[in-house]
């Protein structure tokens, strides 16, 4: 609904008598019923037949087709105190007092030397008389006539008329305007004259037929510059349309080819705008439709299993693609469901070889078979899922892939060997046999990084075992370190992810021997009379033994003396009982004290005792064994 004041305005102009001044070539009548409306509303988007339906109108036609008029721009706000007695008005500051008609003065298809004449009405929208004037600026081409009684005041709803003349000197663009001067503001009225424009005879709609999804579509149209100026032009829409070619140069009643291409990523219905743009700067659009549908294409399997595959070798499986349309259709195999994961990762690569082709055309009704290529790199089960980019159908054709890889069949002739009892430094050789299945093994033995690892060796410790083949393989072993053992070891064959494992258990003792009697019994002894016991030692074990011999009751002084000695020595004080001295003498001696007894040998152990104390004597004879430890054996001795 209009307001009030709208409709009082609409009321005046339609009761406005128009009087042009004779002697001029055309006159121009206002239109009834104007329509007031403001500035943001006046942007409208001009069709291909509206613009050319303007753009051929005289300007008496553009005029009497103009509907409707908008607040003019005020450039100023004036004092009224020094302008009129009348200070008040029903008007809002951002209102002038008076309405201009037409709000923008237009001259279009003139002609040089021409004058033509526009008249410019300028309504009172006040409650009380208000005097208006026109002020010219200095123009060429443009002249403002008033009205007879321009100095007097417009009666409330009333109007008074200025004509605008227009004189061109060529057939092109010229801007002017016009400065209205009320008792309140300044506001303008701006002149526009429009030259030469070009003209393309575009239709208002393009309609594509129903399309398969992802099909392209073209029309193909064909375009005449009807208008009286060369075209100069620019063409741009968005997806999923596009446009060919894109900019454009076309002479006054020329003619060109424009295709519009239809290209849809998804099904549904497709609206967008095709913008024309002139050099002159009109923008004329071209609305464009299309629709599109899913058609019937189809996987004939949606799951794959492929038979358990050596690495290094293949098999293969099929797929077809079944196509029940009528359109033939390409056809892609993607990696990712949809294009955005694809793009966010390109990186990453599945191993699908089509025996057609990456990108191939599908012909009508036909079912072609894709084949399936798995060739595993290592023994683990693949599973992926694969899509199929079908024009045509919206959504890619999800394709499940699972294979399982299976590696060199490469096994020990035993998974664990006990070795037993071993004897300390004895070194041991055992022989392990690798075989294995359809394909070659190369393996490599994981260096061992424990003590007891250690003590093993192996010849080779990688190599390569032929398909069907059986592979020996050398393992030594030597430790000086006694107690029970239990080594792993791993060696990783190429395919398999886990390592092949074999296992060695023993227990390192140390050497076997014992004496000959089970004790030395000197029985009652002079004193420093020396007495002698022999035995001897026996090795039983494999090895050779390296033995130390000790009493460890024994004195740590000086060596006893015999009672020969004490006879001999000329001081008698210089001897003295060995309760009196301050260390014990040495009063046993063993010979040999220590040695190396061969493999299953004996070595004779000769004991001499030449008493300087008076007691009981109960000891032992001790054995200390090179690399097993300390007294592992004691021989007691008694004497008195």
């Amino acid at each position: 609904m209009l307001t009030s004041k709208v409709q009082a305005v609409h009321s005046a102009l339609q009761s406005l008598p128009l009087k042009m001044p004779e002697g001029f070539r055309s006159k121009v009548v206002a239109p009834r019923n104007p329509k007031l409306v403001k500035h943001e509303d006046r942007a409208r988007r001009l069709s291909p037949s509206v613009y050319a339906r303007e753009m051929s109108q005289t300007t008496e036609e553009r005029l009497a087709n103009t509907h409707e008029m908008h607040p003019p721009h005020i450039l100023e706000l004036l004092d009224m105190s020094e302008t009129t007695h009348q200070k008040f008005s029903a008007m809002d500051m951002d209102q002038p007092f008076f309405q201009p008609y037409p709000s923008e003065i237009v001259f279009q298809n003139y002609m040089p030397s021409e004058t033509y004449e526009v008249p410019l009405v300028l309504r009172n929208n006040d409650k009380i008389p208000r005097l208006v004037k026109v002020v010219e600026e200095d123009s060429l081409y443009f002249k403002v006539v008033s009205p007879v009684d321009v100095c007097n005041k417009v009666a409330p709803g009333m109007a008074c008329t200025f004509t605008v003349l227009f004189t061109p000197e060529e057939n092109k663009d010229y801007i002017h305007r016009l400065i209205c001067v009320t008792e309140r503001e300044k506001f303008e009225v701006p002149i526009r004259a429009i030259g030469a424009r070009a003209i393309l005879d575009f239709p208002d709609h393009v309609h594509f037929p129903l399309c398969p999804v992802k099909c392209s579509s073209q029309k193909t149209l064909l375009v005449r510059n009807i208008g009286n100026g060369e075209a100069s032009f620019h063409l741009s829409t968005q997806s999923p349309f596009s446009v060919e070619p894109p900019i454009g140069t076309l002479g006054v009643g020329g003619s060109m080819q424009v295709t519009v291409d239809f290209l849809p990523t998804i099904t549904g219905d497709h609206s967008q705008q095709l913008l024309l743009h002139y050099h002159t700067g009109e923008d004329v659009y071209i609305s464009l439709y299309g629709a599109s549908t899913d058609v019937s294409v189809r996987l004939d399997k949606n799951s794959v299993l492929v038979e358990k595959t050596y690495i290094t070798m293949a098999n293969q499986r099929t797929v077809a693609i079944l196509n029940r349309s009528d359109t033939i259709v390409h056809y892609q195999w993607k990696s990712f469901a949809t294009e955005e994961e694809e793009e966010q990762h390109k990186l990453r690569f599945i191993r699908l070889h089509c025996a057609s082709g990456g990108v191939e055309r599908l012909l009508c009704l036909s079912s072609p078979e894709i084949s399936i290529i798995f060739k595993p790199k290592e023994a683990r089960l693949y599973q992926h899922t694969v899509y199929c980019d079908v024009t045509g159908r919206e959504a890619r054709l999800p394709l499940r892939i699972k294979g399982e890889g299976i590696g060199p069949k490469l096994q020990f002739n035993f998974d664990q060997l006990d070795m037993g009892s071993i004897f300390i430094g004895s070194k041991h050789s055992y022989e392990v046999f690798l075989n294995k299945g359809l394909i070659d093994a190369p393996y490599r033995l994981v260096p061992p990084s424990t003590a007891m690892g250690l003590c093993f060796s192996f010849n080779p410790t990688e190599g390569m075992v032929p398909s069907g083949a059986c592979h020996a393989l050398e393992v030594r072993f030597s430790s000086d370190k006694l107690g029970t053992f239990s080594e792993e070891f791993h060696f990783t064959v190429v395919g398999n992810p886990e390592p092949l494992s074999l296992t060695f258990r023993g227990c390192v003792m140390g050497p076997m021997f014992h004496f000959s009697v089970p004790e030395l019994n000197f029985g009652e002894v002079s004193f420093g009379f020396p007495n002698m016991l022999t035995c001897w030692l026996s090795n039983t074990s494999l090895v050779p033994m390296s033995f130390g011999l000790r009493i460890p009751g024994d004195g740590t002084g000086r060596h006893s003396v015999t009672s020969m000695e004490q006879v001999s020595q000329l001081d008698r004080n210089e001897w003295r009982p060995a309760d009196k001295l301050s260390e014990r003498p040495r009063e046993f001696k063993v010979t040999p004290s220590a040695g190396t007894i061969r493999a299953q040998s004996q070595m004779d152990i000769q004991v001499t005792l030449c008493s300087n104390t008076v007691q009981q004597y109960t000891l032992a004879l001790v054995v200390d064994v090179q690399g097993v430890g300390e007294e592992v054996l004691a021989l007691p001795i008694r004497a008195r």
